[in-house]
């Protein structure tokens, strides 16, 4: 039989009121008596009942979260994050894809003019300020390296990031860097790897800023295949604004005869699961994507009930994780056939 607040509270030794402040994270509650009920709740198993919970707070008990793919590594690796968070404060999360296109990410902001949700996490690319304007005051966390003044938002300093990523690659004594990402140069990404190069006396010449159409593995294996034809001297090394860029790269200069990192140093960007897969094993800048998920559930929890809730844009951290494609030194072990 599934385990009621009454079998908590009996094994804890306290009410059944006393757990449900626990359970609703309420102010005021000893330490002792909180660590008792936990106990309780973890000895028995016990799941609160999240309908009956939502209900009696006048919520739906679901907020969605919007993302541009749900097959990029990065958005279902924070999919499951805000998943966990959001089942720390009783949500369902309810998962909308926008393939990046405008009129899906406005047809997204338009649920948060009704009812039938508690609020939204939002990863755009193509919205603008002034499509926040008739926004209700349903609560809402905007995600990615884009931010509006009207609405609350989380997310790492890509620029500051960038830096730390290019800033690794000078250090292990690479100087002709090039870049992939873009197109334009308004990415934070690339505006923070090119401001890193000109402090250290560098430049980021065109021919070594190569824009890509998207940001995959095939657009990355593109950008350096043409780059590869085009007959400009090599770089030493290769930033990529994402992790799939960067696999891509790597594909193309092995298919070309170029051993990576003896020959050219290749940095990703994201932490995705598959580069302890890669060969060789992929460099990269770490977003904590597990902090993103909390603060963006506690934005939403913040603005609930809340008449004007004062904005908030709050940065999360990064960690440079370096890994065998930008060894200094040391040849990376291949098979031929």
């Amino acid at each position: 039989m599934r385990p009621r607040l009454a079998d908590v509270a009996a094994r804890a030794g306290v009410s059944i009121k006393t757990v449900s402040n626990v359970i609703n994270d309420f102010p005021h509650i000893s330490t002792q008596t909180r660590e008792k009920v936990t106990a309780a709740i973890e000895e028995l198993g016990y799941r609160p009942n999240l309908s009956a919970r939502n209900l009696a707070k006048g919520r739906t008990g679901v907020i969605v979260l919007g993302v541009p793919r749900l097959d990029m590594p990065y958005f279902a690796s924070l999919a499951m994050q805000l998943i966990t968070a959001a089942e720390a404060a009783s949500w369902w999360v309810q998962i909308r894809q926008t393939r990046g296109e405008r009129a899906a990410e406005l047809e997204l902001l338009a649920e948060t003019r009704q009812s039938r949700i508690d609020g939204m996490v939002l990863s755009p690319l193509r919205l603008r300020e002034s499509d926040l304007a008739e926004r209700s005051g349903l609560p809402l966390v905007m995600l990615g390296e884009r931010r509006f003044a009207a609405v609350d938002h989380v997310g790492i300093d890509n620029a500051a990031a960038a830096a730390s990523a290019v800033q690794h690659l000078l250090e292990t004594g690479r100087r002709r860097i090039a870049v992939v990402g873009g197109p334009g140069r308004t990415d934070r990404r690339v505006v923070g790897a090119r401001a890193t190069l000109r402090a250290h006396g560098l430049d980021l010449p065109a021919a070594l800023h190569l824009p890509v159409r998207g940001v995959t593995g095939r657009h990355g294996e593109e950008a350096m295949k043409a780059f590869l034809g085009s007959g400009h001297p090599m770089p030493e090394a290769v930033f990529c604004v994402t992790d799939w860029l960067a696999m891509g790269v790597i594909r193309a200069l092995r298919l070309h005869g170029f051993a990576v990192p003896d020959d050219v140093a290749v940095m990703g960007f994201d932490d995705i699961p598959y580069d302890l897969a890669a060969l060789p094993t992929l460099s990269t800048i770490a977003p904590d994507r597990e902090e993103i998920a909390r603060l963006a559930v506690a934005s939403l929890r913040r603005q609930e009930g809340a008449t004007a809730p004062e904005v908030q844009h709050t940065v999360v951290g990064h960690r440079l994780v370096p890994r065998e494609s930008t060894a200094a030194t040391g040849p990376v072990p291949t098979t031929r056939r």
